[in-house]
């Protein structure tokens, strides 16, 4: 007897995200030499723990290259940073999801000229929001260098409350880190 055939779900396309000033969308390869161009400030670079500096040729695509697969398997999303008034890159937000604990990271980088301007706290909302209702997500964390607390104002803002503190935790330019930790459950 014969197994009858069962039809494999489609594969599942990122959706945008909309904001009042933003458009959350998936990187595209055409838009590899501005995020390196933007990722390349060393002020970026520094603020954040796994961008390169200097960053290098080749990296942005090889960093897009995995978000289809990563997102069709339902283990991560990234979008693109975009602004509604001219499609303009300004960062990247993700979560980085851990199913087993039904738990995602939020990550996010925001291009220099474009800091202070609340523009990480609209995307992050939107992101934040992505993961509990369209991924049932439990819990959303964050990780941020103690050396910079304006990424732990933003954490504050999209919800996120400190959870604690890692001494030394991580090597970023050859030193110790602290690492402040943030955390947000599902209401």
């Amino acid at each position: 007897m014969t197994e009858p055939i069962t039809e494999q779900p489609a594969p599942q396309t990122q959706p945008a995200l909309e904001t009042e000033r933003l458009i959350l969308r998936p990187f595209a390869l055409s838009d590899a030499k501005e995020v390196q161009r933007l990722c390349g400030n060393f002020a970026v670079a520094d603020t954040t723990l796994n961008i390169p500096h200097p960053y290098p040729d080749g990296a942005a695509e090889e960093f897009f290259s995995t978000h289809p697969a990563k997102f069709e398997k339902g283990e991560g999303v990234v979008f693109a940073i975009t602004l509604k008034t001219d499609n303009s890159i300004i960062g990247g937000m993700g979560l980085d999801v851990t199913k087993r604990f039904h738990r995602a990271e939020i990550g996010y980088w925001i291009a220099k000229p474009f800091w202070n301007q609340g523009y990480a706290t609209e995307a992050g909302k939107a992101v934040v929001d992505f993961g509990f209702t369209q991924w049932s997500l439990h819990k959303i964390v964050g990780t941020y260098l103690n050396r910079n607390p304006a990424s732990g104002r933003v954490m504050e803002k999209i919800g996120l409350v400190q959870e604690g503190v890692l001494h030394d935790h991580v090597i970023k330019w050859d030193r110790y880190e602290d690492i402040v930790t943030c955390g947000i459950v599902r209401a």
